[in-house]
C-alpha cells in the first residue's frame, strides 16, 4: 500500500472536489470536468498531474486508461478525517424532523423505529437503531398478585420502563393485603439500586422477603446479561437502488450485513467508543470486515451516561455525502439523547 504523504492545499482541494463530484454522479471524474465547473485557477493539464500524484498516493483510481478517476477507500477516510469540516443539517431539515419526534408518542419503541425513518428518509440510506438499554439494571417498582391458590405473580419495573414478570409457589398461602405490604417494603427499600446492592439487602432479610428480595437480584442480574434489544433497520431499497449494487452478489451482502446480527453487534462494539455524542465513520470496514467493504457506516451513541444508551447510524455505499450524512447522525442521536434524559434520568 502506498505510503500517506502530505497533500499541498491544491491536492487537497482537488480531492475535496472530486470526491463531492463523484458522490452527486456515481461516474469518474476527469480533470477538464473539474476545472469547468469549479473555475478552478489550473489548467486541465495541471489538474491532471495532481491527479495522477493522487492516485500514486492510493488516494485515487483510474477504472480504466481513458477515463477519468473515481476515490479510494483510502481517500474517502482523508477526505473524512483531514479535510471534512463541521457541518449541520439546513434549519428547515432541523425543524421538521423536530417537529416529528415531538409528535411522537411517549413510547421508546416509538421513538427507535422514526430515528429509523427519519433518517433512512432523509439520507436515502439504510439506517439502523438500537434501543436504548441501562448499562445495569436499576430496581424502581416491585408488586406482588395473588393469582390461584399458593402462586403469585412477581411484576418487576426497572427504571426506562422494562419490565420482568415471574410466578413464584409459595409454601403456603398468603392474602393479597401482606403481599401487597412486602411489595412496597422492598420497593422502598430497593430504590435505584442495582443486582448487586439487591443481592446484598436480600442477605439481611428472612422467610419470604428474603425470597422475594433474591429473585428480585436474580431477575435484574439476568438482565444485564441480555445483549441490546432488536435493531430496527429502515430504507434497506435505497441501498440497492444505488448504481454500485447492481451487482447481485453485492446487493445480496447487504440484505445479509442488516440480518446478521452478530457482525452488527460486533461492529457497534468495536466502532463505537462508550461515550455519547461522537460519531464514527466506518469505510470499506477499515480492514477489519471483510463483509463492508463495499460499504460505509456512520454511527453515533445516543442517551444519557449512567442510565441508558443506545446506537443509530446508516449503512450506505462509500460514496455516501459524508458530511451531510454526519450531521444528520448527529443531530438525531442529539434527540434521541434529550429524549432519554427526559425518560431515564429525569
Amino acid at each position: 500500500m502506498p505510503i500517506m504523504r502530505s497533500l499541498s492545499h491544491r491536492q487537497e482541494s482537488i480531492l475535496a472536489l472530486l470526491i463531492h463530484e463523484f458522490t452527486e454522479t456515481a461516474e469518474p471524474v476527469g480533470s477538464k470536468r473539474l476545472v469547468q465547473k469549479y473555475q478552478l485557477d489550473a489548467s486541465p493539464a495541471t489538474v491532471r498531474g495532481e491527479m495522477v500524484e493522487l492516485t500514486e498516493a492510493g488516494l485515487l483510481h483510474q477504472p480504466h486508461t481513458s477515463a477519468g478517476r473515481v476515490p479510494t477507500e483510502a481517500g474517502y477516510r482523508y477526505f473524512v478525517r483531514r479535510l471534512l469540516g463541521d457541518t449541520e443539517l439546513p434549519a428547515d431539515e432541523r425543524r421538521m424532523i423536530r417537529h416529528q419526534f415531538h409528535q411522537a408518542r411517549a413510547e421508546v419503541d416509538e421513538w427507535v423505529r422514526l430515528a429509523a425513518s427519519v433518517l433512512a428518509h432523509h439520507l436515502r440510506v439504510a439506517s439502523l437503531v438500537t434501543a436504548p438499554r441501562p448499562a445495569l439494571a436499576v430496581f424502581k417498582h416491585l408488586e406482588l398478585i395473588a393469582t390461584q391458590g399458593r402462586q403469585v405473580l412477581l411484576v418487576l419495573v426497572l427504571q426506562g420502563g422494562d419490565v420482568r414478570q415471574q410466578i413464584l409457589t409459595l409454601a403456603e398461602v398468603v392474602d393479597q393485603a401482606y403481599l401487597s405490604q412486602l411489595a412496597n417494603q422492598i420497593t422502598q427499600s430497593c430504590a435505584s439500586m442495582k443486582a448487586a446492592g439487591v443481592s446484598a439487602h436480600a442477605e439481611g432479610l428472612s422467610g419470604l422477603a428474603h425470597e422475594v428480595t433474591q429473585l428480585v437480584s436474580l431477575l435484574m442480574a439476568r438482565a444485564d446479561t441480555v445483549s441490546a434489544g432488536m435493531i430496527h433497520h429502515d430504507g434497506l431499497a435505497n441501498v440497492l437502488n444505488q448504481p454500485e449494487f447492481a451487482n447481485t452478489e453485492i446487493a445480496r451482502n447487504a440484505l445479509r450485513l442488516l440480518e446478521q446480527r452478530s457482525l452488527l453487534d460486533e461492529v457497534l462494539a468495536k466502532a463505537l467508543s462508550p461515550a455519547v455524542g461522537g460519531i464514527q465513520v466506518v469505510i470499506g470496514g477499515e480492514g477489519a470486515w471483510d463483509e463492508l467493504k463495499d460499504y460505509s457506516m456512520v454511527l453515533a451513541r445516543y442517551g444519557a451516561p449512567g442510565y441508558a444508551t443506545g446506537a443509530l447510524g446508516v449503512l450506505g455505499p462509500t460514496r455516501m455525502p459524508y458530511g451531510r450524512t454526519i450531521s444528520a447522525v448527529r443531530y438525531v442521536a442529539g434527540l434521541m439523547s434529550d429524549l432519554v434524559i427526559e425518560t431515564f434520568a429525569g
